[in-house]
C-alpha cells in the first residue's frame, strides 16, 4: 500500500474511531518509518496517554480488525503477550479528530 493510502487523514475518513495498530501504522507510513518495532508502539501508546487523549482500551482480535497481513497479526499477537503487565501493550481505540492528528504527527519516532 502507497503512504497515501493509511495516511491519517485519509483513514479519519472512513470511521470515526480506529484501533491504535492501524493509527500507528498509518502514523509511521506517513514519516517512511518501519511500524513492525513493539518497543516503538509502546512509546507511542505511552505517549499518546500522557498526552490526555481519549483512549478506551480493548481486546483485539487482529483477525476481526481485518489484519489478514500475517505481519500485522503477529505484531497483533506479540503486543497480546503483555499487555496484562504492560497498558502500554493494549490495544486502544483512538478517535482521529484534528487535534488527536496533530498529537499523533508530534511524537518523535526513533529510527
Amino acid at each position: 500500500m502507497s503512504t497515501t493510502e493509511l495516511s491519517l487523514d485519509v483513514i479519519r475518513k472512513k470511521v470515526f474511531f480506529h484501533n491504535s495498530i492501524d493509527v500507528w501504522i498509518s502514523a509511521c507510513e506517513e514519516k517512511n518509518i518501519e511500524w513492525f518495532d513493539i518497543e516503538q508502539y509502546k512509546k507511542f501508546i505511552s505517549y499518546l496517554l500522557k498526552n490526555n487523549l481519549h483512549l478506551k482500551a480493548f481486546n483485539l482480535c487482529a483477525h476481526e480488525a481485518g489484519a489478514t497481513e500475517e505481519k500485522k497479526t503477529k505484531f497483533a499477537d506479540s503486543l497480546a503477550e503483555t499487555k496484562d503487565t504492560d497498558p502500554n501493550s493494549a490495544t486502544y481505540t483512538i478517535k482521529l479528530n484534528d487535534n488527536t492528528i496533530d498529537v499523533i504527527r508530534k511524537f518523535k519516532f526513533e529510527n
